[in-house]
């Protein structure tokens, strides 16, 4: 089958920010008719909070787009561990299918993983050019394609040929597999909206990398 034969030789390698909108302290006159008083302050927190719902913290459709692709390193990457799920599932290979061309590519180098990873820690993660945001999703992609080291670590130690072991590795082999996919998904949808995604084990390391 022709996905069985791309897929298994492959080898492993507060709501927005906002500052001191206005800068001055408001102070209301003594008035002898509190409810007027009262008012007034509704007015202002609700100018305020306009304000703040208005702020030029939304992030840039470029920052969107950079942040969403970025995503798809790991998922590459990590797509030898779906070599089971992807040949027994038929809608599995439907929904990686539109991927083919982008995988081969990826794949087509032996060190195509190592060089994306040099350029995507030092010319993206590192340079304050980049927006905090695009930094610390492209982050959160590196960290989370560095964790693939143990389940192949794993598989090349535990390499077992047929039986309950074949079992256990097919099933350790389909659920990373699942959780790059699921990661794929949640961080490309919501980057694409703008919100910023936190993924399970990686988010907070991905935090301390980015200054």
């Amino acid at each position: 089958m022709a996905i069985s034969h791309l897929v298994s030789p492959l080898p492993s390698l507060a709501f927005f920010q906002t500052g001191n909108l206005t800068g001055r302290s408001f102070s209301l006159p003594l008035n002898p008719n509190p409810q007027f008083s009262k008012s007034r302050l509704s007015r202002e927190r609700a100018a305020t909070l306009v304000l703040r719902s208005k702020g030029d913290d939304s992030v840039d459709a470029s920052d969107r787009i950079i942040s969403a692709v970025c995503y798809f390193y790991p998922f590459f990457d990590g797509i030898k561990y779906g070599k089971f799920i992807i040949t027994q599932y038929q809608p599995f290979q439907i929904l990686i299918q539109p991927l083919f061309p982008a995988i081969k590519a990826f794949k087509s180098f032996p060190f195509n993983g190592f060089l994306i990873f040099i350029a995507l820690y030092f010319v993206v993660v590192r340079n304050s050019n980049f927006s905090r945001y695009v930094r610390f999703n492209t982050m959160q992609a590196i960290v989370l394609d560095v964790l693939l080291i143990f389940p192949d670590l794993l598989e090349r130690s535990f390499n077992p040929r047929d039986g309950f072991g074949l079992d256990v590795v097919m099933s350790l082999d389909s659920t990373v597999f699942l959780f790059l996919l699921v990661c794929l998904i949640y961080g490309f949808s919501a980057c694409l909206f703008g919100l910023t995604p936190r993924l399970p084990i990686v988010a907070d390391a991905a935090d301390r990398q980015v200054l």
